[in-house]
């Protein structure tokens, strides 16, 4: 019997091109022998099923289900694309858990943790986890440049605190750039988290459930043309990723060591990817990515390549995990 998924994409944020990409590659992908794929694009002002030739049917928000031809069309799974809110912050894992609708992705809690990097950091800091010297900043707040100069040192970096994708991310070198930055972070955010620049090595880390185990793909090693890994060097082919990356066997097993005793922590189900930098040879954490990007680009399935997994084998592995659940 054929499974029915719906490959959920677009979502709330600015990151909604790449998910809608992420998610055509997972509908090509599906082995049609196994399921029947629905592409799913979820928007702030319609959730609706996108047919082969475009045409939109709307969701029943009700049980998640789509009428076609007078047929209601239930889906055993859900593959979640969705980069951002509202698919990787929580909400969407919250309202198929309720529905009782098996996902790819991790839990509720989980998903609105990781977003939140302050929140993420703050969490595994008594766990002996390395993170950035850093400064908090709400909407409304006064902002003290000299108090935060003084926590972080300068060059520093801006960040949106509940935003993925490099959006709303500056390096800052003087401190009356500071304000600027700021105002930008606070257009995709009202929480900012200004943290310490880290001078060292930086590697993305992919570890997932993999046949019901959890494992550490190969490492990718960043190497941005711009300034910082941000947008540009990430989706617009302004950066190098190396994968396996350039590191000492010691570097390799501290941050692979680190990486699953982070996932594991938290009890992840799914992808994930953590960014860290090496600084006096230890790995800090900056951010973890449960719904990363999934084309054939992106830095998971170039990992998962890299580990003898095609995109194929990926994708099923996902939803025979989720189905276990």
């Amino acid at each position: 019997m054929l499974k029915n998924i719906a490959i959920i994409m677009g979502g709330y944020s600015s990151e909604y091109e790449i998910s809608l990409k992420s998610g055509a590659v997972v509908y090509e992908t599906l082995d049609r022998n196994k399921y029947v794929p629905y592409s799913i694009h979820i928007f702030k002002n319609k959730w609706v099923y996108v047919d082969e030739n475009g045409n939109e049917t709307p969701i029943n928000k009700d049980d998640f289900s789509v009428s076609i031809d007078n047929k209601k069309i239930t889906f055993d799974c859900v593959f979640n694309a969705i980069h951002g809110s509202p698919g990787e912050d929580g909400f969407m894992q919250g309202y198929f858990e309720l529905l009782g609708i098996r996902h790819t992705s991790c839990s509720m809690y989980q998903a609105a943790l990781t977003f939140n990097k302050r929140d993420l950091l703050a969490t595994l800091k008594p766990f002996g986890i390395k993170t950035a010297e850093s400064y908090y900043l709400n909407l409304g707040d006064t902002i003290d440049e000299d108090a935060i100069v003084a926590k972080v040192g300068l060059p520093c970096f801006v960040k949106a605190n509940k935003a993925g994708s490099s959006f709303g991310i500056s390096k800052v070198y003087k401190k009356e750039d500071l304000k600027t930055a700021i105002e930008l972070s606070f257009k995709e955010d009202d929480e900012i988290i200004i943290e310490q620049f880290l001078d060292g090595v930086e590697v993305s880390v992919g570890v997932i459930s993999y046949k019901g185990e959890t494992i550490v793909l190969p490492i990718t090693e960043i190497v941005s043309e711009n300034d910082f890994f941000d947008y540009q060097a990430k989706y617009e082919g302004k950066s190098q990723e190396i994968t396996p990356a350039r590191i000492s066997k010691d570097y390799e097993e501290k941050v692979r060591r680190e990486a699953k005793k982070i996932y594991e922590l938290l009890k992840m189900k799914g992808f994930s990817r953590s960014e860290f930098i090496f600084k006096d040879g230890e790995p800090y954490l900056l951010e973890m990515n449960t719904v990363p990007g999934l084309t054939k680009e992106s830095i998971l399935p170039q990992q998962a390549a890299a580990a003898g997994i095609t995109l194929e084998e990926l994708f099923d592995n996902a939803i025979k995990e989720a189905m276990k659940k």
